[in-house]
């Protein structure tokens, strides 16, 4: 009998590609979603339901047989009607991470990418590496892959190939990670966000452990504990290691540098993302494709959505959309940035009350050292989609902190009134940068802003 899922919040950035994935796979899917219901990030819906999912309101509607498996996440409380349904059919439920690891797990090569920051991005540049070099791979993001995007995908965050390879994210935010086995363990970087350090070594040191061979940058202090004989190490810095990155020149559309020689040139900006190719290289030589092949095919790679993203120019005005939501993240983003000439003007919307709670100090440190006096930072309260949270910290504690600090820093009760500030602070060589994560209007409020401009 075909199985059957109902995905409870089916647009989220990592449901929507594991649902196209199973369905794929040949299961049935359906699901609903609280945007939906709010009629909100429309042209993502329509598009699930042409792929052949049925959507339903988030009022237990959908959920009518006891053989449907629930995915849903943890955070979903039990007072959903979904759930309240569900409960009351006696349906078996799963979390998102509970059903991709058992994919994951059940395939013939998993290869698993984890870290603080960079996963999307090192995912995404591994998918496109294997499949540029006929390894016909499937892929998990949380993000949408430009390479494999197109008017029939636009919303092409999940690649489903025949081949043996099965490339996924792997989340420590919710501690999920333990659950997934590797034969390739890719690891990014270790650094505060979601918990503590001492819970963080612990789950990454898992991970790594759990793998057949682990690719691990060294650059990172604690990552350079981890690393076993045999690993393929990765480093920029000129630490010693199995791959080494050198020659490094930035681009404001890209940027090149040389791995044991090989030259590589990318069509994304920034330091960083040197050092996510290097990941991804890396990945490629503990699967067996050959550097210099691999290397042509990340010339070719365009990036993701919302990371570092040209939105686009208008009077003299660049508007970027990106994904930074945490110390690591923003810092890159801005680093990048900075790099080039022109007042940066960032709206940034902290993606939950809890983590401003958990790493509100390291933003505020953050932005007012890369920002400094000649640049602005405007905030908002953070993404909330409703549950019962602590509220305590909202934007205008964190923008108390970042003036404390001696930057310019400027809260708003509204989004609309932080356009209002933008579109009649820009001038011309201004770059706006809209900044943060779990809401994919923010998207939207940046192509209006350049609209406006």
């Amino acid at each position: 009998m075909t199985q059957s899922y109902f995905f409870c919040g089916i647009g989220g950035s990592g449901m929507m590609p594991l649902a196209l994935i199973v369905r794929a796979r040949g299961a049935d899917v359906a699901g609903s979603d609280r945007s939906l219901d709010q009629g909100r990030i429309a042209a993502k819906f329509d598009w699930l339901t042409r792929e052949g999912i049925a959507l339903f309101p988030q009022n237990g509607s959908g959920v009518t047989r006891p053989e449907q498996i629930i995915v849903a996440s943890a955070a979903v409380e039990a007072t959903v009607p979904d759930i309240v349904a569900a409960d009351r059919l006696g349906c078996a439920r799963l979390s998102r991470a509970e059903l991709l690891a058992q994919i994951f797990n059940a395939s013939a090569r998993p290869v698993g990418v984890a870290g603080t920051s960079g996963k999307s991005t090192v995912t995404g540049m591994i998918g496109w590496i294997f499949h540029a070099c006929g390894q016909d791979p499937s892929v998990m993001n949380g993000a949408v892959m430009k390479n494999f995007a197109s008017a029939d995908a636009p919303f092409a965050s999940a690649l489903v190939g025949r081949g043996d390879t099965f490339i996924s994210e792997v989340d420590e935010s919710d501690g999920s990670i333990a659950l997934f086995n590797p034969d390739i363990a890719v690891l990014n970087n270790v650094a505060l966000d979601h918990k503590t350090m001492e819970e963080l070594r612990d789950l990454f040191g898992g991970f790594v452990a759990r793998s057949c061979i682990a690719v691990l940058n060294i650059d990172n202090d604690e990552v350079v504990a981890l690393a076993r004989a045999g690993d393929i190490t990765c480093s920029m810095t000129g630490r010693d290691a199995v791959l080494q990155a050198t020659d490094l020149a930035e681009r404001p559309d890209g940027v090149d540098f040389r791995v044991n020689g090989v030259p590589v040139s990318l069509q994304v900006p920034g330091r960083h993302n040197a050092s996510n190719a290097l990941m991804a290289l890396g990945a490629a030589s503990a699967s067996g494709i050959a550097l210099e092949d691999a290397a042509q095919a990340l010339s070719r790679f365009s990036g993701l959505r919302r990371r570092l993203e040209l939105v686009g120019t208008a009077s003299g005005v660049t508007v970027i959309d990106d994904f930074g939501h945490n110390p690591d993240k923003i810092s890159a983003t801005l680093d990048t940035l900075l790099a080039f000439p022109g007042r940066l003007l960032v709206f940034f919307q902290p993606h939950g009350f809890g983590p401003l709670r958990l790493i509100g100090e390291e933003l505020a440190d953050v932005f007012a050292g890369r920002l400094g006096t000649s640049h602005h930072l405007a905030l908002t309260d953070p993404v909330y989609f409703g549950g019962t949270v602590d509220k305590s910290r909202g934007g205008a504690w964190l923008a108390d902190q970042v003036a404390a600090r001696g930057s310019n820093a400027h809260f708003f009760e509204s989004r609309e009134a932080v356009g209002d500030w933008l579109a009649s602070t820009a001038q011309a060589g201004d770059r706006i940068v809209i900044m943060g994560a779990r809401d994919d209007t923010l998207s939207s409020f940046a192509e209006q802003l350049l609209a406006r401009l």
